[in-house]
């Protein structure tokens, strides 16, 4: 039985061209599923996480159904919009939007806050057709009149249940409601709790429901280990695996911004090149972090769940789970950062008395008990990836022996200074 290709999928030659020179030759499940349906008209509810390749399966066809009806860019009102809930999650998009309609002759803009919205006003002004946007800075332009919602006639919400973990909801509906009866929208999340069902059934009419969980398939790539600990005790172990110069591109995930930054300035104290990134960043800083973990400038990339929505870095040797998430799903998404594209990966949980909960949680969602590594001697049980060819080793570890000579320097120093001042004390005192 052959695989079904993207021409089969009815896009037109010029996004197969795209898509053939990116090397992308077989659609992924959500891809040859959503597709389809997409370009027949049909609202889409999917259930699918980041990695499934559900990205190209919602803007391939807003871009074939564009380019069928070629209309000119209106100013202020764009035709086509994508709500993202972060920053990265957005510029991702609209890479994918850039990459994919190479060859087409539509605009489109990246709009986000924490940035100067000066340029982002004037590419709104020239026009586009497809507009990816954050909620907050969507509605702080359109309250401005820079953005008018009455021309959209596709709509698409990515990551619906990060956008009700980050307070987005109430937004989503203001915007909503400004746009048009009639249109096709698409709902993307990774889970469906009931806020985001109810959601749903509001945005959308008679969709087909189309559902790509991967959960059991990218935990069963990923080598999964546990070490139990106590809280204290989690940055020298985090010291002890980075003397495994195999961990070369590692994402550390905290569950707050503070612990973050504390965690990244321990190991750039420790002379291992670490980044963090969490929403308290500036988007400059975000993408430069981001730029450098990806060429392999930094070692490290400490991370908070939020922040590391998004992030699609090949290659990533390890994710350490420096705490564990509170919501289970939240372990299956940090993991799958090690595991894109088909590969495999490893990932390390550190676990506090206070974390068992969250631990017993996981392993009831992924179905297995993940291995417990306290009884073996941590270095030499740690599953290991190859290191690349090109990385230069560190230089041997000798501070332990320079420390011991320096420190006997002293100690004969100190013994023969010690005379020498009674000496000169003693002569003082038959001089006077």
């Amino acid at each position: 039985m052959t695989e079904l290709t993207f021409a089969e999928l009815g896009l037109g030659q010029q996004l197969l061209d795209a898509l053939d020179a990116e090397n992308y030759t077989a659609p992924t499940p959500i891809q040859r599923r959503a597709i389809p349906f997409l370009l027949k008209g049909s609202d889409l509810l999917g259930i699918a996480q980041t990695g499934t390749g559900k990205t190209a399966a919602f803007v391939l066809p807003i871009l074939q159904k564009l380019s069928e009806k070629p209309t000119k860019a209106n100013p202020r009102r764009p035709q086509s919009l994508i709500l993202a809930p972060t920053r990265e999650l957005a510029i991702q998009i609209g890479e994918g939007v850039k990459t994919y309609g190479r060859n087409l002759h539509l605009r489109h803009a990246v709009i986000f806050g924490g940035v100067g919205q000066s340029p982002q006003i004037q590419k709104m002004v020239r026009g586009v057709h497809i507009l990816v946007a954050t909620p907050g800075r969507l509605l702080d332009l359109i309250g401005q009149g820079h953005i008018e919602l009455d021309n959209i006639s596709f709509f698409v919400l990515d990551e619906a249940d990060r956008m009700l973990d980050m307070g987005f909801i109430h937004d989503v509906r203001k915007i909503s409601a400004l746009l048009p009866r009639k249109r096709q929208s698409m709902l993307l999340s990774a889970t469906m709790p009931r806020d985001i069902a109810k959601l749903a059934e509001s945005l959308l009419k008679n969709p087909e429901r189309i559902e790509v969980s991967p959960k059991v398939v990218t935990v069963d790539r990923i080598d999964q280990r546990v070490y139990f600990c106590e809280s204290g005790e989690k940055r020298d172990l985090l010291t002890e695996i980075f003397a495994d110069e195999s961990f070369y591109r590692v994402i550390v995930f905290t569950r707050t911004k503070h612990r973050a930054n504390r965690v990244a300035e321990f190991l750039n104290k420790s002379k291992i090149s670490t980044e963090a990134i969490h929403g308290n960043k500036s988007q400059g800083a975000r993408q430069r972090a981001l730029e450098s973990f990806r060429k392999g400038d930094t070692r490290v990339l400490v991370a908070t769940d939020i922040a590391a929505r998004g992030i699609d870095i090949d290659d990533v040797t390890h994710v350490i789970n420096f705490e564990l998430p509170n919501e289970p799903e939240g372990y299956v998404h940090r993991i799958g950062r090690t595991a894109r594209a088909g590969a495999g990966g490893v990932a390390l949980s550190f676990c506090s008395p206070d974390e068992r909960p969250f631990l017993r949680d996981i392993e009831r969602l992924i179905k297995r008990e993940i291995a417990n590594e306290n009884e073996r001697p941590l270095l030499d049980h740690i599953p290991k990836k190859p290191k690349p060819v090109q990385r230069q080793p560190h230089k041997p570890e000798q501070s332990g022996r320079r420390i011991a000579k320096k420190q006997g320097d002293n100690q004969i120093q100190e013994k023969r200074s010690k005379p020498g001042r009674s000496r000169r004390r003693r002569s003082r005192g038959k001089a006077a």
